[in-house]
């Protein structure tokens, strides 16, 4: 069998691969959580202007990508150029799959912005009520998933797939049904309560 189609050895991010990555951008682990951090955001502005479905998770997808050739060896000069490169890879990836699909603004209508002070309010009612209508470990998952910033919040990512023990991708996409089931919720709710859902 060629190498060709041999099939690709399954990977997952570790904390070595990621400490590896960081240390191309910066050897100051400070300064390389903020280039991380303002890497990640440029590329999801990217897959957003792109007007792609789930900008968040392309560019987590991208940043492993580059990840993992730099825990196999590959040497980068241009770590953003590289990053951009694969991102423009992953967004045509993207395309062909169904969900990729975004409705126009003029296919949804005119959404409503709050009104009211009153309005933000019952948003946050509605939000911390659904919030607790979740699993509890469904709960702290989506919590420990979102706290903290830079490079706590990779941490934080980090130890929730060591805890869970499941790969770094897995618990993106438990993430978004997570979020999808939080968002559905709140969207009923409000819908309840006579308020337009935004």
């Amino acid at each position: 069998m060629d190498s060709l189609t041999t099939p690709k050895q399954r990977w997952s991010l570790t904390s070595e691969a990621l400490a590896k990555f960081l240390t191309c951008l910066d050897a100051d682990a400070a300064r390389a959580g903020e280039q991380y951090e303002h890497l990640r955001l440029t590329l999801v502005k990217f897959f957003d202007w792109r007007r792609a479905q789930f900008p968040e998770e392309l560019a987590d997808e991208a940043i492993n990508r580059v990840i993992r050739k730099v825990d196999e060896g590959e040497t980068l000069r241009d770590v953003p150029s590289y990053c951009l490169g694969v991102a423009r890879l992953v967004w045509r990836e993207s395309l062909k799959r169904p969900e990729s699909q975004r409705a126009d603004l003029e296919e949804i209508g005119p959404l409503a912005a709050p009104s009211s002070e009153n309005e933000e309010d019952e948003r946050q009612v509605c939000f911390e009520r659904c919030l607790q209508e979740l699993a509890p470990e469904n709960r702290q998952i989506i919590l420990q998933y979102y706290q903290d910033e830079r490079r706590q919040k990779i941490n934080n990512r980090l130890a929730l797939t060591e805890r869970l023990g499941i790969p770094l991708n897995a618990l993106r996409s438990r993430v978004q049904r997570i979020r999808d089931r939080l968002e559905q919720c709140v969207m009923r709710c409000l819908k309840k309560n006579g308020q337009r859902p935004t």
